[in-house]
């Protein structure tokens, strides 16, 4: 596979003053990587190239959503004759992250439709099917995320365009997504639990995977804490990922190098700022995540704390929610589908999980100057949960903060 760096996130001096997610990023030392929806976007692109041009082309170079334009060697490809398909397959390359889907062949086949069909996915072998609710796809789809179906979409019509296609039209083609070995692979994942079953999901919201390191990235974490300090900032925002970042930024308008990417890491944030506080913290993240937070877990990664929707369900009838309600939530597939449920319902379980996770966030600071504030979003960065700031820091006096 190819070597290409995502460009924007290269090294940077050891010493410089940069701050926010890219210099983070980058202070960790670990190679990145890229996601299985990225892989998919490249093979599907060169798949539906060779169809349309005869010739796949070997590196295919794709667009993420930050703009970074890396480029993927072709595994494997393969394109019949009278071109009524065509197959590229990409291998992920997970960089430093000890990913289960490292290594994987991530292929795409791409066939013509009649007029007016419109792009259609398709699981193939090693791709999973949605078989329960509270997932962000409907139940019988295919397991492949909202952000690669855009991303497949966007540069699939770029490539009709190229070849004599209507500017702006997405194509008429079935996108046959499949993993080799991706349902043996899926069994050490979350996808039969979740009932995503037959394999893999292709996911992915940037295109790049994320290096996991306890050490580097809770260093990075205090990095960048110190860079918002030394740079004068009274506000900053822990966020679990870029998703919640951008909704960060878009509520409360922070500059950069007032954003941390917490990952996981809850506890690495609010203990390092309870010895070296700011006037206020915003956590931002998705409502799965805060949950975990709100039952008192520092750390949220899956492997090592899930969603308990027993907890929920207490909550909810804190809320108002009766004892149906409640039951259902304890039953829930997903955090997603005890939020959708309580919604219907008129119960705020949002706001009552943010302002659960706020006081845990409080009782970890332990009466350090920091008033904190948290926002719930959902897969599409909607905000579905929010508490005030509350503390005794800069913002929690009703003090307007930089």
């Amino acid at each position: 596979m190819a070597e290409a760096q995502p460009q924007g996130t290269g090294p940077q001096e050891a010493g410089g003053a940069a701050g926010g997610r890219s210099a983070q990023l980058a202070h960790t030392g670990l190679r990145h990587g890229w996601t299985t929806g990225a892989c998919a976007t490249a093979a599907s692109t060169a798949a539906y190239t060779a169809l349309l041009s005869g010739e796949f082309p070997d590196p295919v170079t794709i667009t993420l959503p930050k703009g970074q334009t890396p480029a993927f060697a072709l595994a494997v490809e393969e394109l019949a004759a009278g071109r009524s398909w065509a197959m590229a397959g990409v291998v992920k390359d997970a960089g430093d992250d000890p990913d289960v889907t490292h290594g994987a062949l991530v292929r795409a086949t791409v066939r013509l439709l009649p007029a007016g069909s419109g792009l259609v996915f398709r699981a193939g072998p090693g791709v999973g099917t949605v078989t329960r609710p509270g997932l962000p796809l409907d139940v019988g789809e295919p397991a492949v995320n909202p952000v690669p179906r855009q991303l497949m979409r966007e540069h699939l019509t770029e490539v009709a365009a190229r070849y004599g296609g209507a500017a702006g039209a997405v194509p008429d083609v079935e996108v046959e997504l499949s993993v080799d070995h991706g349902e043996e692979i899926a069994r050490s994942t979350w996808n039969p639990r979740l009932g995503i079953l037959g394999g893999l999901s292709i996911l992915g919201t940037t295109g790049i995977v994320v290096p996991y390191s306890c050490s580097a990235w809770i260093d990075s974490i205090r990095r960048g804490v110190d860079v918002a300090r030394a740079a004068g900032r009274r506000h900053v925002a822990g966020c679990t990922g870029s998703t919640s970042e951008k909704v960060a930024v878009a509520v409360h308008h922070l500059p950069e190098d007032a954003l941390l990417d917490m990952g996981d890491f809850a506890g690495a944030v609010l203990k390092y700022l309870r010895r070296h506080p700011v006037d206020r913290l915003t956590v931002c993240g998705g409502f799965a995540k805060l949950s975990k937070l709100a039952a008192g877990h520092l750390d949220l990664h899956s492997a090592r704390s899930q969603v308990d929707k027993g907890f929920l369900a207490e909550l909810a009838r804190r809320g108002g929610a009766d004892e149906a309600l409640a039951a259902a939530v304890a039953e829930a597939n997903t955090g997603l589908a005890a939020l959708q449920l309580c919604a219907a319902a008129g119960v705020p379980l949002g706001d009552l999980v943010a302002a659960r996770a706020r006081e845990e966030s409080l009782a970890v600071l332990r009466g350090a100057p920091v008033a904190v504030d948290v926002l719930c979003i959902d897969r599409a960065g909607m905000v579905v949960g929010r508490a005030e700031p509350r503390g005794p820091g800069g913002s929690g006096r009703g003090a307007p903060l930089g």
